[in-house]
């Protein structure tokens, strides 16, 4: 399935398959969202694969949104990979 993003307001929902090779479009859309946002949430229920390059884009976009003290929120259960990156993350 395509990579297909959507978004309303700080709100982005993500569907299909999220990989290396169409992480680009991903890294666009959320490149320097912080600038305009301080809450954005992130919807990953349609997403059907992710890799793990696709997690460590997840990952920075997490870190940056610490670093920057705004507010990132990934709901849905779309992917378990990113589920337990995050989770042993917190272990560590």
């Amino acid at each position: 399935m395509e990579l297909k993003i959507t978004n309303c307001n700080n709100f982005y929902k993500i569907q299909g398959s999220l990989n290396k090779s169409n992480l680009g479009v991903f890294q666009s859309e959320f490149k320097n969202i912080f600038d305009k946002l301080d809450n954005v949430t992130i919807s990953i229920e349609n997403v059907t694969s992710m890799d793990r390059y696709a997690v460590n884009a997840f990952a920075e976009l997490h870190r940056e949104a610490i670093a920057r003290h705004k507010n990132l929120s990934i709901v849905g259960l779309g992917c378990k990979d990113l589920y337990n990156h995050f989770k042993s993350e917190m272990a560590a």
